[in-house]
């Protein structure tokens, strides 16, 4: 030290606490810098980089001697605590691989996340269209006859019984049966014409082989018979027009009031309201029977004074079903014999006022045949269907007679449908006409 110089002691512990305080204010500016660089690494990594990943690793700083220091400087030195990085997808670095290293101190923006990669579209489900069955052939129910059977017992032993003893015990056929399959044709009250049309379709149906075969000979005359009988007709509807005129006509005998008296029934318990028409004014009995029918099955009957004009009682009594609401009217008819002109004529007249009592009347004009009369009914039917537009056929007392072919007889001649056939005393016994049943109850025993 050079003599000449003085030291002022004030000046030395200022030069003292001058050095004391740049000392501490470096060591506290070195860790806080270490501080914000590790909350720097920090960040960078939570943003998706892993540690060191983009910046270069840090100059291993000369360890110093340790200098006493305040406490606040100390806590200033102390490390802060590095906590536990959350768990983060790993993504690849946005920035590319030859990029010269970010210097310390510069501001590293943060990555943008990297676009989500467009969701593959789903295909869409092949669904299989489902095959559509083929279509089911309908289902036809098979006709039960048992019903009819005792109803058409005489019939069958008068007619396909009789048949049935021919084939009976015969392999085969020789050309006499044919000749007696005509005679019990014939006998049947089926009809000459409809009898030979029947032998001759046999004879060129079948080949001469087939004709010495008994089941293919019965075959084709069960199958013929329902072919005949099943006359395409439309269904009645009795609801198609309010009142439903019907007209019944017939020679006396036949059926006809008690066959209206049954028909009537079978409507009421169908829930419709019916009005009977008394239109047979020569014949008391006729009115004072349906009366009685009236009566049971809760009908309203119009009567005239008898040897009243059978027109203007059955013209009163469409009137009055008219204005009263009834669903059907069914009108009697005087049935005298069928020779006689003027009582078709008068049959027409009454069919005349129908139409100008209501729209369309007679909506339907059924013959009553009585089956007993045989081959006598396909005449009556033809008289009556020359005068009148005759639209169906009710068949009685088939229960009391061997004649019930003359059904097939009329089927095939006059072409108009059978639409009810009577085998009983009882309502139940008036049957509608189902050709099949018809022929599963003649056939079925044989």
């Amino acid at each position: 030290m050079d003599p000449g110089v003085n030291f002022n002691p004030q000046e030395l512990i200022e030069l003292g606490a001058i050095l004391g305080g740049v000392a501490i204010t470096g060591i506290a500016g070195y860790f806080a810098v270490r501080r914000a660089r590790a909350s720097r690494r920090r960040q960078i990594e939570q943003a998706g980089e892993g540690p060191g990943q983009g910046l270069p690793e840090p100059e291993a700083e000369p360890e110093e001697a340790p200098v006493p220091r305040s406490k606040k400087a100390a806590a200033l030195a102390q490390p802060a605590p590095t906590p536990r990085p959350r768990p983060q997808p790993q993504r690849q670095p946005t920035r590319a691989p030859d990029a010269p290293a970010e210097r310390i101190g510069q501001v590293i923006p943060f990555p943008a996340p990297a676009p989500a990669p467009a969701p593959a579209p789903t295909p869409a489900p092949v669904v299989e269209k489902p095959t559509a069955p083929p279509a089911a052939e309908p289902v036809r129910k098979k006709k039960d006859g048992a019903a009819l059977a005792p109803g058409l017992a005489k019939t069958r032993s008068g007619w396909i019984s009789r048949l049935g003893e021919v084939f009976a015990g015969r392999k085969e056929l020789d050309p006499s049966v044919i000749d007696e399959i005509e005679k019990i044709l014939l006998t049947a009250d089926i009809g000459v014409r409809t009898s030979q049309k029947l032998l001759e379709e046999l004879r060129q149906s079948l080949s001469r082989k087939e004709l010495r075969e008994p089941d293919a000979v019965w075959t084709f005359l069960r199958q013929r018979t329902t072919q005949i009988l099943s006359l395409e007709a439309r269904d009645i509807d009795f609801g198609s027009a309010r009142p439903f005129v019907l007209l019944v006509i017939g020679v006396n005998g036949s059926g006809k009031t008690t066959t209206i008296g049954k028909l009537a029934a079978k409507l009421a318990a169908d829930g419709k309201k019916v009005l009977l028409a008394a239109g047979d004014t020569f014949r008391a009995a006729a009115t004072e029977q349906l009366q009685i029918w009236a009566n049971r099955v809760g009908a309203t009957l119009v009567r005239g004074k008898e040897g009243a004009d059978p027109s203007s009682v059955i013209f009163e009594a469409v009137k009055r079903g008219a204005s009263e609401g009834f669903d059907v009217v069914i009108a009697d008819t005087a049935g005298r014999l069928h020779t006689k002109t003027d009582l078709m004529q008068e049959l027409q007249k009454v069919r005349r006022v129908l139409g100008k009592a209501a729209a369309g009347a007679p909506h339907e004009t059924w013959l009553v045949i009585d089956s007993t009369s045989g081959q006598n009914a396909i005449a009556q039917a033809q008289i009556f269907t020359e005068a009148m537009q005759v639209t169906g056929i009710v068949l009685t007392k088939l229960d009391g007679t061997a004649k019930g072919g003359v059904v097939l007889g009329i089927a095939d001649q006059l072409q108009i449908p059978v639409r009810f056939i009577g085998i009983g005393e009882k309502v139940e016994d008036l049957r509608q006409f189902d050709a099949e049943e018809f022929v599963e109850a003649l056939y079925q025993s044989n």
